[in-house]
């Protein structure tokens, strides 16, 4: 009996054909990774655009956004030998697929499957550390950003109880435990 993991082999005699599709990465235009995910879904190729949550100042200003996890770059699921693949360099957002010679450069396995695991269902993830009760945190969100405090406690529906320095004592703040990020 030969049994191959991938393309085709034989089993008990018979041949058979493997899932041939593994996972690429796309170059895509950067600021436009959701439109050059979208389009090639359009096309009915499965994409993935990691994303993570940042907060960044502006116009002196604490704005949360969501950004691409890894910034000019999507994922697209195909099998080169059976998919028509060269249309994805003329899709919207897309500059090209990663290429070595003639042919698309296959991530290795296991890699894209590991971020989708760890993603949420909007493709969000997680990238701060986890927080533990007496540790020193900051932030992040809303009223009391920027504030140092400790968190006392996190609840497993994510609720953190902090103890803040205002007005010369501490005070406890409920808050959502994304809204800390560890000092």
């Amino acid at each position: 009996m030969g049994l191959h993991t991938a393309g085709k082999g034989v089993l008990d005699g018979r041949p058979i054909r493997f899932d041939g599709r593994r996972w690429y990465v796309v170059h895509a235009f950067t600021g436009r990774e959701k439109e050059a995910e979208a389009q090639l879904r359009n096309q009915g190729f499965e994409a993935f655009n990691p994303i993570e949550i940042r907060t960044v100042r502006h116009a002196r200003r604490l704005v949360t956004r969501s950004a691409a996890f890894f910034p000019g770059y999507v994922f697209v699921r195909i099998d080169v030998d059976l998919d028509r693949w060269r249309s994805i360099n003329a899709t919207r957002g897309v500059r090209s697929l990663i290429m070595q010679a003639e042919r698309p450069v296959a991530c290795p396995r296991g890699l894209v499957e590991g971020l989708i695991d760890a993603a949420d269902a909007n493709g969000v993830i997680e990238t701060r550390p986890l927080l533990q009760p007496g540790q020193k945190v900051k932030v992040r969100t809303g009223p009391f950003a920027e504030f140092v405090g400790t968190l006392e406690q996190l609840d497993n529906a994510g609720r953190a109880r902090v103890l803040l320095q205002i007005m010369s004592g501490e005070r406890a703040v409920r808050m959502a435990g994304h809204d800390l990020e560890a000092v």
